[in-house]
């Protein structure tokens, strides 16, 4: 039985009734939750029939909290934790810079320190959040590599300084109790899409869809509906340039067991259990590993896991532009981009949500990009040469 959210709170420390008050207080007049479940009438549409049939759209709208995303819901909890403990100096690793963000921005607002790892190849292509990050008064430390290489620099700058600093994860990886605290702050989205959808047709969701990195959104969304077996969890991977490149970021479609940051799940490794670097467009999905109740779930075979290729995710991200007039990040453009396979196998009437976990504005330049260049994943697959996978990258990067 999954523990209660007031019942895994007290076990790490924001237990009593005022502070658990005060952390609510917050996540609505800072935060800005509950965020809306919106039907999304003219992509439910789209995905109809020639006579008319199709799943009805939902989408969790977590990209309209504070700071553009849900990892803010974590951060959040997460400072309020380490003042508590005393520790007024945060250090933290981001990847797409949306993790960063929310930790700037709610250390400003409790008056802690806050240092950001980040791996150089991810600031260069996320100069907007480190903009924002640097704004918020953090400082902004680069790393060689990317999201991999920031969180095991970020786990050192810690270690070195147990008795002031606190490490503050952004995902459900790492040693516990890491994975558990992530996962439980990040629950309160199932919780809204439980009480929302009794409100809005009386009853559960059908399917729910999230894109999967290292799981925090994923997690914060499946984590409510665990018990309920008639509502189908689907997780939505990066494949890249498509999973017979090599070039993606499919750990849970592509990956083997193994021990990485202190938890067994699934990785992305070589043959000698070396981890190899990730790859998608969507930069907060490149993670070599994922969550382990992540990896339990399909384990068990409670969820099930897709992968969709950087081509897919970019329609998907105009698709919802055009129809929706909502930008979401590219990472959520995957689980976006999952509806064209799931919906046309779908009864008349599913009702679907589909976790938008993040804005799109930071993604907008890299879009463009592409699209100035006439670059698709399509060229690769076309040409199978590394040599075209490497010039992608490039213009993506």
């Amino acid at each position: 039985m999954m523990p209660s959210f007031r019942c895994s709170t007290m076990l790490i420390g924001l237990g009593s009734h005022f502070e658990l008050e005060e952390l609510g207080t917050a996540l609505r007049d800072y935060v800005g939750r509950e965020t809306a479940l919106y039907y999304a009438e003219r992509l439910s549409e789209h995905y109809k029939d020639k006579d008319g049939y199709g799943p009805e759209i939902y989408i969790k709208r977590e990209d309209l909290n504070h700071g553009g995303a849900h990892k803010i819901n974590n951060a959040l909890a997460q400072a309020m934790l380490a003042k508590r403990m005393g520790r007024m100096s945060i250090v933290t690793a981001t990847g797409a810079g949306q993790h960063g963000v929310a930790a700037a921005a709610v250390c400003a607002k409790l008056g802690l320190s806050c240092t950001v790892i980040m791996g150089r190849l991810d600031i260069e292509r996320q100069p907007t959040n480190v903009r924002l990050m640097k704004l918020l008064g953090a400082l902004v430390k680069p790393v060689d590599g990317n999201y991999k290489d920031a969180s095991s620099e970020a786990v050192r700058e810690w270690v070195g300084n147990l008795d002031t600093s606190y490490h503050m994860p952004g995902s459900v990886i790492g040693p516990h109790p890491c994975p558990t605290m992530v996962r439980e702050f990040q629950s309160v989205i199932g919780k809204e899409v439980r009480k929302q959808a009794m409100e809005k047709w009386g009853g559960k969701p059908d399917v729910l869809v999230a894109c999967v990195g290292s799981g925090s959104n994923a997690m914060g969304l499946f984590h409510e509906f665990i018990e309920d077996e008639e509502v189908r969890l689907v997780g939505v991977e990066a494949a890249g340039f498509g999973l017979e490149t090599g070039y993606h970021s499919a750990t849970l479609s592509r990956g083997e067991v193994g021990v990485y940051h202190g938890s067994m799940s699934y990785l992305l490794q070589d043959d000698e259990g070396q981890i190899v670097g990730p790859y998608s467009i969507g930069v907060g999905l490149e993670c070599p590993g994922v969550g382990p109740e992540l990896s339990y779930l399909k384990d068990n075979g409670r969820a099930e896991f897709h992968a969709v290729t950087d081509e897919e995710a970019l329609h998907a991200y105009k698709r919802l532009c055009r129809l929706e007039g909502i930008f979401p990040a590219l990472e959520a453009s995957h689980a976006l981009a999952a509806l064209e396979k799931l919906c046309p196998n779908l009864p008349h009437g599913t009702k679907v949500v589909v976790n938008c976990s993040g804005r799109g504005d930071k993604d907008a330049a890299t879009v463009q990009k592409l699209d100035q260049l006439r670059l698709s994943t399509a060229m690769v697959r076309e040409n199978n040469t590394s040599n075209s996978s490497k010039q992608l990258q490039t213009a993506i990067h």
